[in-house]
């Protein structure tokens, strides 16, 4: 979607970054459109490969407070993973502060498969992505970090997860403000919510890497299976529960998901799921909700496009706040 934030590079540019990152200059470009945040290309290079740039934000434009050197969190997440079995898209290459964009830049493999929103698969089939997801999920949140909740890159952190996930509410509520982002709720009560019932996070002691933007665009299928997890820049450090938002986005996750299986099949959930879980996954839920609602304030989304995703949204986070609600 067409967005405030997505860089406009020439032709001569994207030759220069390739030809600088990997010594190899560029045949054939194209943008892909369906990200929200970063610009992207998909490029045929001379020695016969295809990778995908990423370029982020213009250094210029204000952003969430959260947003703050996304690519940097993405890279981090490629490092960390490295070896931990996870399909991921190689990374070539990370710039950051690069002299001829002014900001940060990735080079990844390109994939061969399609995003998961896009396949044809039968119900069966489905199920299984479902379950594979589940166990790559509980994969992912076996990575250690180094102790630190919150996302390390944007300075949103504290020392327990109740502290860094409201230091991270917190930041997107004075966005809201910023950007005076119309909301089903008073800003007051929002707050009032999310510190109500905060305790709830008390039982998450240590902080486990979250990608928090696993929805369909951003799972690559091939051959009936997954081929990639695509686009971790939105990852923090926190309650493993919180991936399960994204792939159920606007409805709510069954017990009877095959993600939940994979998920125990892989190892995950041991003491995860408990009398809180609902709260958690409430607190979660409107915190993704309010960052779409908000983000439209510095990216500017063509309302056509926009509209749907805004309604949803809304009416997502009024679902979200009255289980708070009734929680409190």
């Amino acid at each position: 979607m067409d967005s405030r934030t997505k860089r406009r590079l020439s032709a001569a540019e994207l030759d220069a970054l390739v030809l600088g990152a990997l010594g190899v200059g560029m045949v054939s470009s194209e943008e892909l459109p369906d990200g929200f945040a970063n610009a992207v290309w998909r490029l045929g290079l001379e020695d016969g490969r295809d990778v995908v740039l990423k370029v982020g934000p213009p250094p210029d434009l204000k952003l969430l407070t959260y947003e703050r050197d996304l690519l940097r969190t993405e890279a981090m997440v490629y490092d960390l993973a490295a070896g931990a079995g996870l399909p991921l898209p190689a990374l070539l290459h990370a710039g950051f502060d690069d002299a001829l964009i002014g900001g940060d830049y990735l080079i990844l493999a390109a994939l061969d498969g399609v995003p998961w929103n896009h396949a044809t698969l039968e119900p069966a089939q489905d199920r299984e992505i479902r379950f594979e997801l589940g166990r790559h999920l509980a994969t992912l949140h076996t990575i250690p970090g180094t102790g630190v909740f919150g996302y390390p890159y944007a300075g949103l952190t504290g020392g327990t997860w109740r502290e860094a996930f409201l230091v991270m509410a917190g930041a997107l509520l004075d966005d809201a403000v910023r950007y005076d982002t119309p909301l089903p709720a008073t800003i007051l009560e929002i707050a009032r919510l999310f510190h109500t019932n905060a305790a709830a996070l008390d039982e998450i002691v240590t902080p486990h890497l979250v990608h928090f933007d696993i929805w369909p665009g951003n799972v690559f299928l091939k051959d009936g299976r997954i081929e990639a997890l695509i686009d971790h820049e939105r990852a923090f450090w926190g309650d493993p529960i919180a991936d399960f938002v994204t792939p159920t986005i606007f409805g709510e996750i069954q017990g009877d998901d095959p993600m939940l299986a994979g998920y125990h099949d892989g190892g995950g959930g041991r003491g995860l799921f408990t009398h809180t879980t609902e709260v958690r996954v409430a607190l979660y839920r409107a915190y993704l909700y309010l960052i779409l609602l908000v983000e439209n304030g510095p990216r500017q989304y063509p309302e056509e496009s926009y509209a749907r995703i805004r309604g949803l949204a809304t009416e997502s986070l009024v679902r979200a706040l009255e289980v708070l609600r009734r929680a409190s």
